[in-house]
């Protein structure tokens, strides 16, 4: 394996850094949920970019391969979750902005 520079890792963790940070900037202003999807794919494509440097090191080799796995596997349930709460969301609202949800679920 070739080893990665200094530079060449510090811009991807910076770059990783600027996607995760637009992510929960999105997040917190996301106003329905697809965009909340959209962010929260977002803070999980910066975390797998964050770990392509742990690949580079030889004995950091199969540490990132388990944290790689289970970022994929919390990656694919959060999907699969929040797939099945739009759909949900879209049945019993007819409508997928945050606003039409009330605390907790419930009508107050």
């Amino acid at each position: 394996m070739v080893a990665m520079d200094i530079i060449s890792v510090s811009i991807i963790y910076v770059a990783a850094f600027a996607i995760l940070l637009i992510g929960y900037l999105a997040a917190i202003s996301s106003k329905d949920v697809i965009r909340l999807l959209i962010s929260l794919e977002m803070m999980f494509g910066a975390i797998f970019m964050a770990l392509i440097p742990l690949f580079s090191v030889a004995h950091l080799a199969n540490t990132a391969f388990g944290i790689a796995l289970v970022t994929i596997f919390a990656s694919s349930g959060e999907l699969l979750i929040l797939i099945c709460a739009i759909t949900i969301l879209d049945r019993q609202k007819k409508d997928i902005h945050t606003s039409a949800i009330t605390i907790g679920g419930d009508e107050l």
